[in-house]
């Protein structure tokens, strides 16, 4: 009998209360100061990482090993027999071969790789997709099976303050040829199909930004029905205002406002706001 275990890494914006009510397991990324190491979810909070953004901009880097062994180890002690790992965008980060790598030392654990190609709470969708499944007592090969369906139905948009935190953490992809065109705009971003930060659109100032967004996410309401959360990184007065322009949409399932967590935190820096949108 199968006993399927769903993986993911903190990545995917999910907060502790909802990986434990979902049976989520975790492979918390690491923040790095330079004399300081932190577990994202586990030590240490966005607000901390914002705070500290003044003083020094840190890095981000793979789950620990350590850490990593320990999870599995974990499951295995629990019974698992199967592992289904779902990794933010290996356009963006190295965890998609961290997760190769650390269940390549389990081999009693059978065990799949599935990389997102997104980031954030649209990966954090995904990953409640997959531990649905595992509920509805689908097999491991039927969600395997499942899972390039269901993130078909799934994207994301965001815009930031500022693209200086994305450019200092090596994480600008495709807006590295025209950051110059954005020092007096907002650009609207996205995710490619290689996984990589897109600029879908580019407006002038905060509030054409967000009212970009709204059209944008229209779009995808003209042609069905969508679950629609906000994303917000240290702007929450701001997101409840949004929200409301959200709700009144046709089509817009509203499912809440979540916060970004402290990896997405270090590369979008404040002020940044997004969308996470699921077609039903």
């Amino acid at each position: 009998m199968q006993k399927i275990a769903i993986l993911t890494d903190s990545a995917s914006d999910l907060s502790l209360e909802t990986l434990k009510e979902n049976n989520i397991h975790l492979f918390p990324l690491r923040i790095l100061y330079s004399n300081e190491e932190f577990e994202d979810k586990i030590s240490i909070t966005p607000e901390e990482v914002y705070n500290r953004l003044s003083t020094e901009i840190p890095t981000t880097s793979l789950p620990s090993p350590k850490t990593s062994a320990k999870v599995l180890k974990d499951l295995e002690a629990n019974g698992y027999t199967h592992v289904i790992a779902i990794s933010v965008s290996s356009g963006l980060s190295g965890t998609f071969n961290a997760f190769r790598l650390a269940l390549e030392e389990h081999p009693n654990l059978t065990s799949y790789v599935y990389d997102s190609k997104i980031i954030g709470f649209p990966q954090g969708v995904l990953v409640l997709e997959a531990a649905r499944l595992v509920k509805e007592k689908k097999s491991y090969d039927e969600i395997i099976q499942e899972l390039p369906r269901i993130r078909e139905n799934i994207t994301g948009y965001f815009t930031l303050d500022t693209l200086e935190y994305l450019k200092k953490g090596g994480r600008i992809g495709k807006l590295a040829g025209t950051i110059g065109q954005f020092l007096h705009l907002k650009p609207i971003i996205t995710m490619d199909e290689h996984g990589v930060y897109h600029p879908y659109a580019k407006v002038r100032g905060r509030k054409q930004s967000l009212s970009k967004m709204i059209e944008v996410l229209k779009t995808h309401l003209d042609e069905s029905k969508c679950k629609v959360w906000i994303l917000q990184g240290g702007c929450m007065d701001e997101a409840l205002l949004f929200a409301e322009s959200v709700k009144a949409l046709h089509n817009c399932e509203f499912m809440g406002i979540t916060p970004v967590g402290a990896m997405v935190a270090v590369h979008s820096g404040p002020g940044m706001m997004g969308l996470a949108i699921e077609k039903v």
